[in-house]
């Protein structure tokens, strides 16, 4: 058949045209939980997006237009739940292939639009120097200019991969590693390394790890540590996983330190 009839029912019980309509009439807070945004944020990203949706055009198999705002709701709704394509496809009455293409394009959009303004990394000294002022008033930690961690993404093993996606969770992945400031926002972000590789792997290979190792971000001049006169550089905490450099700091290693070396790990963690 060219188009199952499941399909050309799409306006009339499709998810985006029927239950996603009733939320934002009735439940704003049903919508939240829908979507992981409110309806004012969904506006805004629809608005922000829809010069860029809309230079790519997609039917459904009734020859009707998928709007910006549906292709916007159908990937959120993906990425806040991680269901199969499968059953965006029944969801929202369109098929497959294009869930599919929808999906991966309206996320290069949204990186496209949001990431200059959100996820944009300090250029010069006192940008860094704002971001320690915030981790000394909230955390108590100075000469801090980010908190550096790894996250396992739970993938499938790419076909013919082998081991390469292997973790020591036992677990195919790729890695998501990122930088984050006082208030837990994501500062510089490095995605797709193979699940194989270590956290401390990871920053080598990545841009921000070589730029942090040849001295190009910008980073200030050490100071004087708060009431004293010992002068210590700038730098980014992670954990056991990464390396001592003259910029990361990582906690003591061993257990049953002395208290001066427990505490510090302490407020490092």
């Amino acid at each position: 058949m060219w188009v199952r009839p499941i399909f050309q029912q799409r306006r009339q019980q499709g998810d985006f045209h029927q239950l996603l309509q009733e939320l934002r009439r009735n439940d704003p807070e049903s919508h939240f939980r829908f979507l992981r945004m409110s309806k004012e944020t969904f506006d805004c990203l629809v608005e922000k997006g829809t010069p860029s949706l809309t230079t790519r055009s997609y039917q459904s198999g009734t020859r009707a237009e998928i709007s910006p705002a549906e292709r916007l709701a159908m990937t959120l709704r993906y990425l806040a739940t991680g269901s199969s394509q499968v059953s965006f496809s029944f969801n929202f009455r369109v098929g497959r292939s294009t869930v599919c293409r929808i999906i991966r394009d309206t996320c290069t959009v949204l990186w496209e639009v949001l990431q200059p303004h959100y996820v944009k990394a300090p250029s010069n000294e006192e940008e860094w120097k704002g971001i320690a002022t915030d981790f000394e008033k909230i955390w108590n930690s100075p000469n801090c200019i980010g908190a550096i961690d790894g996250k396992h993404v739970l993938i499938q093993a790419p076909a013919g991969a082998g081991s390469v996606y292997y973790n020591y969770k036992e677990t195919h992945s790729i890695v998501l590693m990122a930088v984050c400031d006082a208030h837990y926002r994501f500062l510089i972000v490095d995605v797709g390394d193979s699940g194989r590789h270590s956290d401390g792997g990871v920053l080598a290979q990545s841009a921000f790890g070589q730029a942090l190792e040849s001295g190009t971000l910008s980073l200030p001049s050490s100071r004087e540590l708060p009431g004293t006169a010992t002068r210590a550089p700038y730098v980014f905490v992670g954990d056991e996983a990464f390396p001592l450099r003259t910029h990361m700091l990582r906690p003591y290693p061993g257990r049953n330190l002395p208290d001066a070396k427990a505490v510090f790990n302490y407020r490092l963690s």
